[in-house]
């Protein structure tokens, strides 16, 4: 069973939406009970998202840890990581090594970054598999990923830097972007999880 989590702060009924439209059956709910596969979604603040997953943070790590997949998506992604710098210090949950860190707001962009830009997968990620060059998603953020370990990157976007959009490290995936608020080509990615 597909489970998106609902830890309280989190954009729930589009995901489950996207989710239902390709065909798949989901539940919301606040915990991984009956969970063949997690989706995190997530919009809000690092530490507060934390603070409500808290409860069920060993049981994420032992559920990536045991090869189940699982995805963050924008907030979600970023909770994957091992620490974030959004107001102050905050460990997240270490699936994926590296940190979270502002956008450069020097770099004459608006931040946050809001909008529809292009994604880069690279020719190998499962997560981008029938993603065309300069296909465009949907971003919400303010904050990126940067990851200790360049494999784990599937694919970048350039908004001031360069920056991870999409994410996989063995069974765990995530994307900056909103694949359920990016049309066709958020569906592909979403359904790319889904089969796997």
């Amino acid at each position: 069973m597909i489970v998106v989590l609902d830890y309280g702060i989190n954009n729930l009924r589009s995901v489950q939406k996207a989710i239902e439209f390709l065909g798949f059956d989901c539940r919301v709910q606040y915990n991984l009970e009956g969970a063949t596969k997690l989706i995190i979604p997530g919009v809000g603040a690092f530490g507060k998202a934390m603070e409500q997953i808290a409860p069920m943070a060993d049981e994420i790590r032992a559920f990536a840890a045991a090869g189940n997949p699982v995805m963050g998506i924008c907030l979600g992604q970023q909770l994957l990581f091992d620490v974030s710098e959004e107001f102050g210090e905050h460990k997240g949950l270490g699936l994926v090594p590296g940190r979270v860190k502002y956008l450069p707001g020097d770099a004459g962009l608006k931040v946050p970054h809001m909008g529809w830009s292009p994604v880069k997968f690279s020719s190998d990620s499962e997560l981008g598999h029938g993603v065309q060059a300069g296909d465009r998603v949907f971003f919400v953020h303010s904050l990126y990923t940067e990851c200790s370990d360049a494999k784990d990157i599937a694919a970048t976007t350039a908004y001031g830097v360069e920056f991870p959009s999409a994410i996989q490290r063995g069974n765990v995936w995530g994307t900056q972007f909103h694949p359920e608020k990016s049309g066709d080509v958020g569906l592909r990615i979403l359904r790319n999880f889904l089969e796997c």
